[in-house]
């Protein structure tokens, strides 16, 4: 019903064009089959049965009637038309030929509002009239409805008018079926989606994030394995991996790279245990080192690893190998669920970031763009220029330049993403750069990033916590200074975001709609969304992932100011 409705506003020009293009043919063909300019009063009847139809088209007894009426009126001329142009015609009635094209007019309009039966019942009432007429309309020779080419010709437009119908009937059908039919692929993802949220509610902790499973994993295998750290990693494209979660008194920097001489790169292509006198930290101090890396091994993928390490030899002798493997088999279908229900939620997100962007670019952004060349005509061309006028019309300008500005903004922010290689780091910075330029805002920025990387999901959810806070600033604060903190440490993670501006009186997420937002993303991420006031003015946000780490390790990070 939704789409018919949609589809019939459409109609009206259709019926207007085809009705005057119609009436225009058949008054010509009646003028050469009769050469009588009086048989062009049935054309004016037709398009007095017509009007009715062309101007109320949604009305449930206007519009048949008219049509209906229409019928009639076709039999009705065209049996006339026949006994005029039969007069001194031996075979005679194939006059009606030049009235019966217009019966594509009501049965095209049916089908275009897919009114079918309407159609069909348009067909019979023409052709119940044209042997009324011709039972009744007397010719050289008897009847009208004798004559062979009286009825060749009927019976012609007839069939033609009713192939059409059902071909537009047949093709309604189709691409209704087409429409209503999901694609297999679509089916099988529905089914699977729909399978994998009922499996999800009866997950413990009704989750399926990697984080969380990561950490239940290592906390299972420390109950049957010796360890002082471990973690769990994941890939991340480009031949890298990241840290899901890892447990142990410092903080490791962890080998991430697959492509290094290492046992986690021998552990996840050959998809086996690998044990090591050697620690995959690249910050380890030295000494007797046992490591144990397990691939987690979901069909024949590999979807991460898991890295035990303990400060004493032979550590990990074969049962207890074993014992691990027995629960990261389990564990690997778990994170494999996990990761790929995160990757359909970051495709989903994305895809609904780029259509908004579309929408606002094609839409309110350029008719606001045609507002402004309107208020530049209307400046340049005035008759009468009182002050209080162009004034008032110059304001209305800047108004409209400040629109368009936001809702530039807005694009830029929802087509930022977190570049593979560039990092959270620089995605943030080059947000701040930009919405402080265009704010007047002096940018200092502080970025301290590993090089490891935090999973997709987290980085994006935690550069869309940082664009709300800058933007907040930006509109509501009043600040002529933004410090923004960015440091990165994975699993760990804090962006802060400070401003010297009037501050905000209540500090609760509840009580502003933006806030609110941030908190339950930082939420989403299993982090916290720290608000405060800022000495002696301005108003501090902070989002933090994980615990801080012990920061005796070396990693690559950069610092800037940009004023």
């Amino acid at each position: 019903m939704p789409a018919s409705t949609a589809a019939r506003p459409q109609t009206r020009p259709v019926a207007a064009a085809a009705r005057a293009v119609m009436l225009a043919l058949v008054g010509v063909l009646t003028l050469v089959a009769t050469r009588d300019p009086a048989q062009l009063w049935w054309i004016a009847l037709l398009a007095v049965a017509g009007a009715p139809a062309l101007l109320a088209p949604e009305h449930r007894l206007i519009g048949p009637l008219s049509r209906l009426a229409e019928a009639v009126v076709i039999g009705l001329a065209a049996s006339q038309v026949a006994v005029s142009s039969a007069l001194g015609s031996s075979v005679g009635g194939l006059g009606a030929s030049a009235v019966l094209p217009y019966l594509a007019v009501p049965v095209t309009v049916t089908a275009l509002r897919r009114q079918f039966r309407e159609g069909a019942v348009l067909l019979g009432v023409t052709a119940a009239t044209l042997l009324v007429a011709g039972a009744f309309t007397e010719v050289a020779g008897g009847r009208q409805l004798g004559q062979a080419g009286y009825l060749a010709v009927c019976a012609q437009w007839l069939i033609l008018a009713g192939l059409g119908l059902y071909a537009a009937g047949t093709l309604h059908q189709v691409m209704r079926v087409r429409a209503d039919g999901k694609p297999q692929p679509y089916a099988e993802a529905t089914r699977l989606l729909t399978q994998l949220r009922t499996v999800a509610r009866q997950l413990p902790g009704a989750t399926l994030d990697p984080g969380g499973i990561s950490e239940h994993l290592l906390e299972e295998l420390r109950t049957v394995a010796p360890g002082n750290r471990g973690a769990v990693l994941s890939a991340s494209g480009g031949g890298r991996l990241v840290v899901l979660a890892q447990v142990g008194v410092d903080r490791v920097d962890w080998e991430t790279t697959l492509d290094a001489d290492s046992a986690i790169a021998d552990a996840w292509a050959s998809q086996q245990p690998q044990t090591s006198a050697r620690s995959q930290a690249r910050s380890h101090s030295g000494g007797d080192v046992s490591a144990l890396i397990v691939p987690l091994v979901a069909g024949v993928r590999t979807v991460g690893l898991v890295v035990l390490e303990a400060d004493a030899a032979h550590a990990y002798p074969p049962p207890v190998v074993s014992r691990v493997t027995a629960l990261t088999g389990p564990a690997a279908l778990r994170l494999e669920a996990a990761l790929l229900f995160d990757e359909v939620r970051s495709l989903a997100t994305n895809e609904e970031r780029q259509r908004l962007a579309r929408e606002i670019h094609d839409g309110v952004a350029q008719e606001l763009v045609m507002v402004g060349y309107g208020i530049d005509n209307a400046l340049a061309y005035v008759d009468e220029d009182p002050k209080e006028t162009a004034e008032a019309l110059r304001t209305l300008r800047g108004e409209v330049t400040r629109v368009i500005t936001e809702l530039r903004l807005s694009l830029f922010e929802l087509r930022s993403e977190v570049d593979r290689h560039g990092g959270l780091a620089a995605a943030i910075a080059e947000y701040a750069r930009t919405v402080g330029a265009s704010g007047g805002l002096r940018v200092h920025l502080s970025l301290d990033e590993s090089t490891a990387r935090l999973p997709a999901a987290t980085e994006a959810e935690l550069l869309r916590i940082a664009q709300e806070a800058v933007t907040n600033a930006r509109k509501h604060a009043g600040a002529s200074n933004l410090w923004v903190t960015c440091e990165v440490d994975p699993p760990y993670a804090q962006i802060e975001v400070s401003d010297d501006g009037h501050g905000i009186g209540d500090q609760r997420t509840d009580g502003h709609y933006g806030l609110a937002i941030m908190a339950e993303r930082a939420e989403r991420i299993r982090g916290r969304l720290e608000i405060s006031p800022r000495q002696p003015s301005g108003t501090t946000v902070a989002v933090v992932v994980g615990s801080s780490p012990r920061r005796d390790n070396v990693r690559g990070s950069a610092a800037a100011e940009v004023e």
